[in-house]
């Protein structure tokens, strides 16, 4: 029996993330332990393309792992895990995060594959709390901070929206407050909503 055949009867040729039914493959799991079918998820085109550039997930669609994060296959339980790793900015994600048990070897896989995505050069902007930072969102200052050159001080728990992503580097991010565009600490905000 080849990989491809196992996984659709272990599927019953749905999408093991979102139970599509359209334009289902084998999806290899980065980090596995070997390449057993164990190792691979049957996945339509949807997920496969917002799991391998994460930057593109649109959050209303993984709102399904609400039911294939119980899943009996480690590979589709590991996906879960990294998808909500990854959205868990939002609020229903670090809910379904903190019921997820993963056993300590498939926790071990999972992770490795979210050292995989940092060492690969990808900036990563994150709040105070670790929450994904994205173009356009709105973050809060969590302490009073004194704007160097522009005379005033910015107040804890001012809204800052539409913060734009520093590049290359991961600490910082820009927004405007009182009509100025100023440089900000991710370190010093959270993000709102």
């Amino acid at each position: 029996m080849t990989i491809d055949s196992e996984l659709q009867a272990r599927s019953e040729n749905k999408c093991e993330l979102c139970g599509s039914t359209e334009t289902l493959s084998a999806f290899e799991v980065t980090q596995a332990p070997d390449t057993s079918s164990e190792s691979s998820a049957y996945l339509c085109t949807t997920c496969q393309d917002q799991i391998t550039t994460p930057a593109t997930a649109d959050t209303a669609h993984w709102q399904c792992l609400s039911e294939s994060m119980w899943s009996e296959a480690a590979a589709v339980k590991v996906l879960a895990w990294r998808m909500l790793r990854y959205l868990r900015s939002e609020s229903w994600a670090q809910d379904l995060l903190d019921m997820l048990y993963l056993e300590d070897e498939v926790l071990a896989w999972a992770e490795a594959g979210e050292m995989e995505r940092a060492d690969s050069g990808d900036v990563q902007h994150m709040d105070s709390n670790g929450a994904a930072l994205l173009a356009g969102d709105t973050v809060v200052l969590i302490k009073d901070l004194n704007v160097k050159g522009a005379g005033f001080t910015a107040k804890r728990g001012t809204a800052v929206r539409g913060i734009s992503l520093v590049p290359d580097n991961a600490e910082h991010i820009e927004g405007r407050i009182n009509g100025q565009q100023i440089v900000i600490l991710t370190k010093f905000v959270k993000k709102s909503g």
